[in-house]
């Protein structure tokens, strides 16, 4: 038996066989088969595909805390949790695939005294989470790594979230098949004054995005620690304040870096000079490529050093505005365009960290072109928050593009 010609059956084509006998109705009877077998055996048709269930949380529902619903949620389920402060309760979340979030207001879990596993406020094992309008406070534990939350599955996104007064506020573990993504969040007065916490400190996993957030006050550790294999810190405020936070930004294993678009402020008290460093302890990672694009770097100690670079380090800075004493560079000979030294005239309120640009000032047009994919596309927006960089005739140098 062969086949033959192409014919078509209300436009759509099907084949003729010798013996007469067309596809089509073959596709139909198949199709006919499996609804009746789905309607013979409904629950092996719901096993197929399970459904996922929403979890409400809240002093007036069945689910009184995260921690009731930590130990009933499946993978791929979502939580529910009604703001309000939740003091004392701690979870792990073993789940994949979950989303967990506050509803009318921030969910704000307050640690007082409290951790699980010795750990976190939240310790969440399961794969691909995500987290958004929740506040953790208040972690800590005798080995002074108290997290808000301990990441220890792969992948975290986490929106809208705030975390505040604990030893670190988030705490990743390695992962090279992990991503973390932060989003419009925000992290003060974290670590615990040993210089070993942070603020937000993310292990060797395979890519780290911070956008749109706060980073500040740090206790001795610093603003944002990253050991990832890929770095996008994009429009975001960093500063430390009063604070003796150490580097803002500290990337000590190098990787394939972008640091675009940021307000960096290294406070007086800072405990140490560099505002960003880059592959102090070994340049591990596979790339040792970082561009510094459109940031505005204030320095408010009397020395100090606005990127500082391992021997062997891939740099390239572009159209930076430098406030404040200290050298570019610990490197001789890394390409720095159109960075430019000002002093506080020209910012809207450079005393309240109001970096944008007023009419006069000398950055506007002085920018220079820069790749694509390094481009600065996000300026940060108090209180947590940003949007698209407008594209306003010759770049402006530094996070801001002023508006014309």
């Amino acid at each position: 038996m062969g086949w033959l010609w192409p014919a078509t059956d209300g436009g759509v084509p099907t084949f003729n066989c010798l013996g007469t006998r067309r596809v089509s109705i073959v596709v139909v009877a198949v199709a006919i088969a499996a609804a009746l077998v789905s309607l013979a055996h409904p629950a092996a048709a719901a096993q197929a595909k399970p459904a996922h269930h929403t979890w409400h949380v809240g002093l007036h529902r069945a689910l009184k805390t995260p921690s009731a619903a930590a130990a009933v949620a499946h993978d791929g389920d979502t939580v529910l949790i009604d703001a309000g402060t939740y003091q004392g309760d701690t979870a792990v979340w073993t789940q994949s695939n979950l989303t967990i979030r506050g509803v009318g207001g921030r969910a704000h879990l307050e640690a007082t005294g409290q951790s699980a596993q010795g750990k976190a406020i939240w310790v969440i094992a399961g794969d691909h989470t995500t987290v958004g309008q929740i506040e953790c406070s208040g972690a800590a534990v005798p080995d002074n790594n108290g997290a808000g939350i301990r990441q220890e599955g792969d992948d975290l996104t986490v929106t809208r979230s705030w975390f505040v007064h604990n030893q670190d506020g988030i705490l990743t573990d390695a992962g090279p098949a992990s991503d973390i993504v932060i989003r419009r969040c925000r992290f003060a007065r974290n670590g615990a004054g040993d210089g070993y916490s942070h603020n937000l400190y993310v292990g060797a996993v395979r890519s780290l995005t911070v956008t749109g957030s706060f980073l500040g006050g740090a206790d001795a550790g610093h603003e944002l620690k990253s050991r990832a294999a890929r770095n996008t810190i994009a429009g975001n405020r960093i500063d430390d304040g009063n604070a003796t936070a150490s580097y803002s930004i500290d990337l000590p294993n190098g990787g394939r870096s972008l640091i675009a678009g940021n307000v960096i402020v290294q406070g007086g008290n800072s405990e140490n000079s560099a505002l960003v460093s880059y592959g102090e302890e070994g340049l591990t990672n596979a790339s040792h490529r970082l561009w510094v694009v459109n940031d505005t770097l204030v320095n408010r100690r009397s020395t100090g050093t606005f990127v500082q670079l391992a021997q062997g380090s891939r740099a390239d800075l572009r159209n930076n505005l430098l406030v404040g004493p200290g050298a570019v560079t610990s490197l001789s000979g890394v390409p720095a365009r159109a960075d430019l030294r000002v002093g506080t005239k020209g910012f809207v309120r450079p005393a309240a960290d109001d970096f944008r640009l007023r009419a006069h000032s000398p950055a506007i047009d002085r920018g220079v072109r820069v790749p694509p994919q390094w481009r600065a596309r996000w300026e940060y927006v108090d209180p947590t928050d940003q949007v698209r960089r407008p594209p306003v005739g010759r770049v402006d140098v530094g996070a801001y593009e002023r508006r014309r």
